[in-house]
């Protein structure tokens, strides 16, 4: 087996996406971005959002580097932009209340952004994959991350899929609980992201 799959490369590429992705840590979120909307849009949300953060982790598995170096972005840059975006995310959740353009706004795909990117395929797991992809030097290393990559968004696509039956039993009071936790979570999460990234540049 060993010689068709590197398990210990799989392992550790699940393992170090699942934690910087966190599947079930997205469903709170998940719950507060699609709150109001009709049980086929939540689930085809499901689906798009793993879907938009797979092919984004693809793209910049295969071209992330000369992406960055042509455009001349490091990545802390990458880093606090995300994390920016997140901010704005966290306080429509907190302040917008019923009315909020992410919430309300049913016409808006939240599975793009920011599901997809940047709070799944976000610069963590961007930078991490891109230093996976390094690792690859023969089929079964190829095929260990690969599976692991695609492993960690089957997860994601899961936790979003049997969201839905939660947020029934959780009915409108619940959600805009949900809603209001949730964007204080990723409002310490996109503070962070920015602490980080700032930390980077004093460091450079």
């Amino acid at each position: 087996m060993s010689s068709v799959l590197d398990v210990v490369l799989l392992t550790e590429v699940f393992v170090t996406l699942f934690v910087i992705m966190d599947p079930p840590g997205t469903i709170p979120v998940f719950l507060a971005l699609t709150s109001g909307r009709s049980p086929q849009a939540v689930r085809r949300a499901a689906w798009q959002a793993p879907s938009v953060a797979l092919l984004v982790i693809t793209v910049f598995a295969v071209f992330g580097q000369q992406i960055l170096e042509y455009m001349h972005i490091t990545l802390p840059a990458l880093q606090c932009s995300g994390g920016l975006l997140l901010l704005l995310v966290a306080l429509e959740l907190l302040m917008g209340g019923e009315d909020s353009a992410l919430t309300g706004n049913k016409e808006q795909n939240v599975a793009l952004v920011p599901l997809g990117t940047p709070l799944l395929a976000g610069p963590g797991a961007i930078v991490a994959t891109m230093l996976f992809v390094k690792e690859i030097d023969s089929v079964p290393s190829f095929a260990a991350v690969a599976l692991g990559i695609i492993g960690v968004h089957l997860c994601i696509y899961a936790a979003m899929r049997f969201s839905v039956p939660i947020m029934r039993v959780l009915r409108p009071s619940g959600v805009l609980l949900v809603t209001r936790i949730s964007g204080l979570l990723l409002a310490a999460i996109a503070v962070q992201m920015v602490a980080d990234a700032v930390r980077a540049f004093v460091r450079a």
